[in-house]
């Protein structure tokens, strides 16, 4: 899969993942560490998966909490910002794309009619996000 991350001072806050074929197999295009992992899976028909299940695991971490946004139809316009509101940069992207946001600001504009799936981690505050808009120029 074609991959770009997008940084500022040498700190990746994002990662794009653009639609590709992809070998057969598990591909993950974070670092183990990473605490929400983004990746792709090809099977071929029959293939199973043993039954398995997620043992808990302790966390501990503070981290600025990240999203992934899936486009599944239409045409989406990113803008990348730092966290004092400087804008970075922009990128387009089309159904099949995906975004992992890790840090700093990011807006949207749709470009064509956009059907979008986000994954984040929770707990969801809505009063957050309020109060990050309130703060961008």
């Amino acid at each position: 899969m074609k991959t770009e991350d997008i940084k500022h001072n040498n700190s990746v806050i994002a990662q794009i993942f653009y639609l590709q074929p992809i070998q057969p197999g598990v591909h993950f295009y974070c670092e183990n560490e990473s605490s929400l992992q983004v990746g792709k899976q090809l099977r071929a028909k029959g293939e199973k998966i043993r039954p398995h299940r997620h043992i808990p695991m302790k966390v501990e971490r503070e981290e600025t909490l990240k999203e992934v946004l899936y486009i599944e139809r239409g045409k989406v316009k990113i803008t990348f910002y730092t966290d004092q509101w400087e804008e970075i940069g922009t990128r387009i992207l089309n159904r099949g794309d995906m975004v992992l946001l890790i840090q700093g600001g990011h807006g949207f504009e749709m470009l064509e009619e956009t059907e979008m799936i986000e994954i984040k981690q929770g707990p969801y505050d809505p009063t957050a996000t309020k109060r990050m808009e309130s703060e961008a120029k």
